[in-house]
């Protein structure tokens, strides 16, 4: 094993101090061995400068302080996780950020050539000059590796903040918000979750999949509440421009289809242009109103993503698993008789790729729209499952480059701190979902909403904490308090034991 004390001073004359020039004007050591000289070059590879300290240059202190320095500082932000969010979540720091890491990275590997030329061997034979060569070569590159992976992280990151969260003007989503104050003074935030069917084969964009998630913004204690996409009448709140064209609900006459839930994102910029004011995406706005009035609750931000791009998160994940209970097809169209191309079989835990994922979600021949809306909501659960951090930092990339096709929002760039936070809280909860299945109770063609915005009532606020006056939320670590005294919401069915595997005979 080399060691750092197998040296000799250089004489002077060819290839001494007067050939090779000291700026302190002190001799300096050379390795005796080829593998002498690799132990310092790797020496000053972990500590920029500590291999021309160990030649005896004082030039190499005006490396090694500034080093670490900068080490110690590295090591303060990475400890400091709003820092690092913060800096994630901001592309004009990001950028520079990439530039600066680059720039170090060459700095790094001028200093460990250098130091490699000071301290090698005078007499080496060509072939292992060659060969002491390549291995510097191999030392800068695994220098370079996490350097570079960071900076192309940082620009990807930077791209995709920008175009997902950057200019996404709405005419619905909260006006006294702040970061300092990001939930503009209350306790709940809900985010609208659609997806649409937008595809190059077919004209517009109906958002099929209708979920609305709200969180308590104190404890992330979250319910999910499904709608399903043929819902008529859909209500606008009381106040909006677009209650005063549809007062009776979204309605009107020719073809039913046309104003089911799933239309609005559609029909109503089509038929309406700018009806409730100036709007990045007119169709999100107007389903957000849509879902608010219906349910009588608050519908703050949204989240868009089409099928096709849906397919392609999937399989930047790696795919996901799903308990099958029953046959699900793969094509098909109940009403023009066309039968599907094949079927997913039944199954507990079941891989599925993207291909397999999507119709897993969007698959309804011979079936219900009921049926496939619990489906999409366990697909939600296997995609959270899904979101560890190993596992993103291994696919970050293709997931950005799916999200940036595929995703769309209006929830402004200067809040995403707020809500990482926010998913910390949520993801160490059980989420409640509830999904409006066709009963004697709910009826899509005719809803009844005040039954429905019951349902949502008292999914949000237990009947026994308004009956006690107790806390809406109970703390964090008291998870059997949640459901205690909670009334059945009906036929509004709760889908947590949906997901498990119980196939159907």
């Amino acid at each position: 094993m080399a060691s750092l004390t197998d040296v000799e001073p250089a004489p002077s004359g060819a290839d001494g101090d007067r050939s090779s020039p000291d700026l302190a004007g002190s001799r300096f050591r050379r390795a005796r061995t080829l593998r002498g000289a690799l132990a310092v070059t790797a020496l000053g590879a972990l500590l920029p400068g500590a291999g021309l300290v160990w030649t005896g240059r004082r030039l190499g202190w005006l490396v090694v302080l500034p080093s670490i320095a900068a080490m110690v500082l590295t090591g303060l932000f990475l400890s400091d996780v709003e820092a690092m969010v913060e800096l994630a979540l901001d592309p004009g720091r990001l950028r520079p950020a990439a530039a600066v890491a680059g720039a170090v990275f060459l700095l790094w590997a001028v200093v460990v050539v250098t130091t490699y030329f000071l301290v090698r061997p005078r007499d080496l034979s060509p072939a292992r000059k060659v060969l002491g060569g390549v291995l510097v070569i191999v030392l800068c590159g695994l220098v370079a590796a996490p350097v570079a992976l960071g900076a192309r992280y940082a620009i990807t990151q930077a791209d995709l903040v920008s175009t997902l969260f950057e200019g996404n003007t709405s005419a619905t989503a909260p006006r006294d918000v702040t970061p300092v104050d990001p939930w503009g003074g209350r306790h709940r935030v809900s985010i609208l979750m659609l997806g649409s069917d937008a595809s190059p084969t077919r004209d517009g964009v109906r958002t099929d999949t209708v979920v609305l998630l709200t969180i308590n913004t104190r404890t992330g204690r979250s319910t999910m509440f499904s709608l399903p996409r043929n819902m008529m009448n859909a209500q606008f709140p009381e106040g909006s421009p677009l209650h005063d064209l549809y007062p009776e609900g979204f309605r009107g006459d020719g073809d039913n289809a046309a104003y089911m839930l799933n239309a609005v994102y559609g029909q109503v910029p089509a038929l309406h242009p700018g009806a409730l004011g100036r709007s990045r995406n007119e169709g999100a706005d107007a389903i957000k109103q849509a879902v608010a009035g219906s349910l009588g609750t608050r519908v703050d931000y949204y989240v868009l993503i089409d099928l096709q791009g849906f397919q392609r998160l999937v399989d930047a994940v790696g795919g996901v698993r799903v308990n099958i209970n029953e046959p699900v097809p793969i094509g098909g169209d109940t009403d023009l008789g066309i039968p599907p191309e094949d079927y997913l079989q039944p199954g507990p835990d079941q891989q599925l790729d993207g291909f397999h994922a999507m119709w897993f979600s969007r698959g309804r021949y011979g079936s219900t729209d009921y049926k496939r809306m619990l489906r999409q909501r366990c697909m939600l659960d296997a995609l959270i499952a899904k979101a560890e951090p190993l596992n993103l930092i291994r696919r970050y990339e293709r997931l950005a480059a799916a999200g940036k096709r595929t995703v769309q929002t209006d929830i402004p760039r200067d809040l995403l701190p707020a809500f990482v936070d926010l998913a910390g809280k949520v993801k160490d909860r059980k989420i409640r979902s509830v999904a409006f299945v066709s009963s004697p109770e709910f009826f899509s063609g005719d809803p009844d909403f005040e039954w429905m915005r019951s349902v949502v009532d008292r999914a949000l606020e237990p009947p026994r904490a308004k009956r006690e006056g107790v806390p809406e939320d109970p703390p964090a670590d008291d998870s059997t308090q949640e459901d205690e005294g909670e009334e059945n919401p009906g036929a509004a069915v709760d889908v947590v034991d949906q997901c498990g595997y119980q196939p159907e005979e």
